[in-house]
């Protein structure tokens, strides 16, 4: 029996997208096609579709769909990463900005903008992916390009440390929000968390654990797509 269709995982922290997929691999008769639509840095959890047959197919499609995160963002610093995961430079700073400074500047993200992918992302560089050349010490500088931001709201704000909710479309880096959020306020910022609410229809609510898939098996959790 062949199988086919899209299961929608909460992938847990600390997982690359890549182990996710050779996770669930493992559960399926030998030659099956797996892949996923739209990688999540090991930190984040969420929404990740594993598209599973002939659902291979349709990932460029489900790529482009609109997606929902909620982040956490930390000021007064830098990272070389944008994220807790680089080296973390401290920025001295006068005053913290207040709540509506930030809300104000979060807005600002809203709609068609222009945005520098991290140096520390897969996007190519002569033909080589941008991580590797940064983590061998070059100078990595990506041009800035067009993304799609529908809504930023900011949920929670307590200095240093604000919750965003965000929807956003294909190529939107949270982790390149949270850097130019901070640098437009002057005191810097990075992601600490972040969880992938939505991916289109699919739903973080509805979404089920490498766990659940290894008790049930595969074919239990494969949706149709449509």
């Amino acid at each position: 029996m062949l199988l086919e269709g899209v299961i929608n995982l909460d992938k847990p922290a600390g997982l690359t997208s890549a182990r996710a997929v050779g996770r669930v691999k493992h559960l399926l008769p030998r030659g099956t096609k797996i892949g996923h639509a739209g990688t999540l840095d090991p930190f984040a959890t969420g929404v990740l579709l594993l598209l599973v047959g002939k659902a291979t197919k349709s990932c460029e499609r489900l790529m482009g769909e609109r997606k929902g995160y909620e982040a956490v963002v930390k000021f007064g610093g830098r990272s070389a990463t944008d994220d807790l995961e680089g080296p973390i430079e401290a920025i001295e700073i006068a005053q913290a900005p207040e709540m509506d400074a930030v809300r104000a500047a979060a807005e600002r993200f809203v709609g068609a903008i222009q945005q520098r992918p991290p140096a520390f992302s897969a996007m190519k560089v002569g033909g080589r992916r941008a991580y590797k050349l940064a983590r061998q010490g070059e100078i990595v500088e990506l041009q800035p390009r067009t993304v799609t931001v529908y809504s930023l709201e900011l949920m929670e704000y307590a200095w240093p440390v604000a919750r965003l909710r965000i929807e956003c479309g294909r190529g939107t880096y949270i982790r390149a929000i949270a850097r130019d959020l901070g640098e437009g306020l002057g005191v810097g910022g990075y992601l600490t968390e972040l969880r992938r609410t939505f991916i289109g229809r699919f739903d973080v609510r509805d979404a089920v654990s490498l766990e659940r898939i290894s008790v049930d098996g595969v074919e239990a959790h494969l949706k149709l797509v449509e």
